[in-house]
């Protein structure tokens, strides 16, 4: 993942801290308070077809198309990238969940052809059809996450509240914004955030060095997804783990009830063994009990 990345020698550079919450998510936490509800975090990598990892989470013989039955062993959520370049058929996903356990949430992206080709426009039958192929995950579905492109805009928010107002009630939803204007307070920016939370939709929070303002801390519903982009282990990205455990604890002791943790790096051989500090520091500071990867090395 390129997007935000920075030189390695400017990375020292970098104000890591996290901002405070919005307005908007202290709002969201107030009316969660009353929920009786276990706290789940469910956190991962954003693929599994890495060779790199044979040897470290899949074992020395383990062949790539055995790789997703190995890796939804280790983790309890994927990223699912795979989806935003091809909806897969019923036979793929039944492949793909066969071995994951009930804990295990798959979060795929919406196709490239709905987001970025049509930009949200006529694009009924490819979101029924995208639709229809996760939902047959069952259980073992999370949240969906529609990524905008980087030059899709508030301007567009008419086209952006249409489409959203089209998806399903009974499935989860997250929006990713890129475009900076999406992190400046205007009417349009509000409006949008509204539309929202009226319709349960939450906001992806991106935290990657080169893009600070992506780190909105805007929620927009019940649950928070967060994309963290790290550095090839640079000393920074253990400190910044260990702000969001300290964030994510404030955010569960407040009502939050679901934290989508999703580990990427631009280099992403050095994923695993981040993704192994995370789990560790969430378990220690919010208490949690998370299954941690077991390495072959």
């Amino acid at each position: 993942m390129d997007f935000g990345k920075v030189p390695a020698y400017k990375l020292d550079e970098i104000d890591f801290s996290l901002p405070e919450n919005h307005s908007d998510t202290d709002i969201i936490l107030n009316g969660l308070k009353s929920l009786n509800k276990k706290p789940e975090l469910f956190i991962g990598c954003a693929k599994w077809g890495r060779k790199e990892w044979i040897g470290k989470i899949y074992p020395p013989s383990a062949k790539e198309k055995d790789f997703v039955n190995y890796y939804v062993r280790q983790f309890n959520t994927i990223e699912l990238n795979a989806t935003h370049y091809r909806i897969p058929s019923e036979s793929t996903v039944e492949k793909w969940k066969l071995n994951a356990d009930e804990n295990f949430r798959f979060c795929p992206k919406f196709p490239q052809w709905i987001s970025h080709i049509k930009r949200l426009k006529n694009c009924e039958s490819e979101t029924i059809n995208f639709i229809d192929s996760v939902k047959r995950f069952g259980i073992n579905l999370g949240t969906c996450f529609l990524q905008l492109p980087p030059d899709f805009s508030p301007t567009k928010s008419e086209i952006l509240e249409n489409y959203i107002n089209s998806l399903p009630n009974n499935l989860s939803f997250c929006i990713e914004f890129r475009h900076e204007d999406w992190f400046r307070e205007s009417d349009e920016v509000n409006y949008i955030f509204r539309a929202l939370n009226n319709k349960g939709i939450g906001t992806v929070i991106t935290d990657t060095a080169g893009r600070r303002d992506c780190v909105h801390m805007r929620l927009t519903s019940g649950f928070a997804f967060i994309r963290f982009v790290g550095n090839s282990l640079h000393e920074s990205d253990f400190r910044r783990i260990n702000n969001w455990a300290e964030r994510i604890k404030k955010w569960l002791c407040s009502g939050l009830r679901t934290v989508y943790f999703m580990i990427h790096m631009h280099d992403e051989k050095d994923s695993p063994e981040l993704t192994l500090y995370a789990i560790r520091q969430f378990n220690k500071i919010c208490k949690l009990n998370l299954r941690e990867p077991v390495f072959y090395g």
